[in-house]
């Protein structure tokens, strides 16, 4: 099959941005209770420069970027939003995994096109919402993900089978969904530091410091695979996760 991850880009930002005129072109930052903001839960676009990005303590972040303008989350905004997102995808097919509230996987009919179909569903996404996200397509959720966060903003990258090594072979580890800081290190500790470095890592040196799961998640990793289906909803979609900052 085909798999999509659609990414909203700055998701809450891009909202507060869309609602209020005032806050277009600026940078925004959305963030919790106004009494105890301590967390960006999302910075738009242009305060990325600036070195801001969500999850950043709002101390740093105004260091980073003292003309931000803060803006108070609206959860049920953004669940509203995310539903009618959700909405658009389905049109386009039913098998849909709701990764987080801004994150969405598709796995496409056999007859689709996958880039006209991305192309769509982005247009679709700014008809009605006045919203852009970036999308990733490959052959499986792994790289779907991956191939969404290699072009930000509005971005649309296709890794096909064919390229899958010749795309990996130079990124950095922690590019890798699931590859974390402290992973990163370990790897860099065994002088790994690019996926087609760890596609060549022998599986046994892995299992010695990664355990039996981890190492295995790690070898399919470096080389681009991954056997996950998605996990269809059958209902009214779940938001899994806010993100902790709400």
């Amino acid at each position: 099959g085909t798999f999509f991850l659609v990414d909203m880009n700055a998701f809450f930002a891009a909202i507060e941005q869309r609602c209020n005129p005032f806050l277009q072109g600026k940078p925004v930052l959305v963030c919790g209770d106004p009494t105890t903001r301590t967390v960006v839960a999302a910075a738009s676009y242009e305060a990325r420069p600036y070195g801001v990005e969500s999850g950043m303590s709002l101390q740093e972040a105004l260091r980073l970027c003292p003309h931000a303008v803060l803006v108070e989350g609206n959860p049920a905004k953004y669940v509203d939003t995310a539903k009618r997102l959700h909405r658009i995808f389905l049109e386009f097919t039913p098998q849909m995994e709701v990764f987080s509230i801004d994150e969405v996987f598709l796995e496409l009919p056999a007859s689709a096109d996958p880039l006209d179909t991305a192309r769509a569903i982005k247009r679709r996404i700014m008809e009605q919402e006045g919203l852009t996200c970036s999308i990733g397509i490959a052959g499986n959720k792994l790289l779907a993900k991956l191939a969404a966060s290699l072009q930000k903003p509005d971005g649309l990258v296709w890794i096909k089978p064919e390229d899958v090594e010749e795309v990996l072979k130079d990124l950095p580890v922690k590019k890798m969904p699931g590859i974390g800081e402290k992973t990163a290190a370990r790897l860099e500790a065994l002088g790994v530091k690019t996926l087609g470095e760890l596609a060549r890592c022998p599986e046994d040196k892995l299992l010695q410091v990664f355990g039996d799961c981890m190492s295995q998640f790690l070898h399919q990793a470096g080389l681009g695979r991954d056997e996950t289906p998605i996990s269809a909803f059958y209902q009214e979609p779940v938001i899994k996760s806010m993100g902790h900052s709400y």
